[in-house]
């Protein structure tokens, strides 16, 4: 009485602009002779895993010049910010108040988060105006003071001060 053996192997891969892929081979065969059913399991794994990791390399469509799909919304050479309006607005104030260099945050958001500032969701943002904010100081000109909570209970959301 045969037997069938089964066997798949399915890879993942990240790739840029919060892409990735996967490939995957299920081989299905008979076997007669159930002796045999370690050996062929181990050829027939090595084959699976040769066969994809030789295709997955080929990664077919990027995004690129900058595009990159977020919160369903496609932002084209940045111009577009994935964080909120009010975010975007205040990181811009430290900046200017603070006079720093973009190419220095930007470096410092992909440094933190592995993307540009204009790509950084509520929550990366929320982590780069503490940063700023730490390092640089509250934003001048009528904002309101806003500091992060440090008293253990709360979600790490920025609160206004009670100053």
């Amino acid at each position: 009485m045969p037997v069938i053996l089964e066997a798949n192997y399915s890879k993942k891969i990240g790739l840029p602009g919060y892409s990735s892929h996967q490939y995957s081979i299920t081989l299905r065969t008979e076997i007669s002779d159930l002796t045999q059913i370690s050996s062929e399991s181990q050829r027939l794994y090595a084959q699976l895993q040769a066969c994809v990791d030789r295709d997955i390399q080929q990664t077919g469509f990027l995004p690129q010049n900058g595009e990159a799909h977020q919160n369903g919304r496609i932002a084209k050479n940045g111009s577009e910010w994935s964080c909120s309006d009010k975010q975007r607005d205040l990181i811009l104030k430290i900046i200017d108040d603070n006079r720093l260099d973009k190419q220095e945050v930007e470096k410092l958001a992909i440094e933190r988060f592995g993307k540009g500032v204009k790509m950084l969701n509520k929550m990366e943002a929320s982590g780069l105006i503490e940063e700023l904010i730490e390092t640089h100081g509250q934003p001048q000109n009528g904002h309101r003071s806003v500091a992060p909570r440090r008293n253990g209970s709360g979600n790490g959301r920025y609160q206004p001060s009670r100053s």
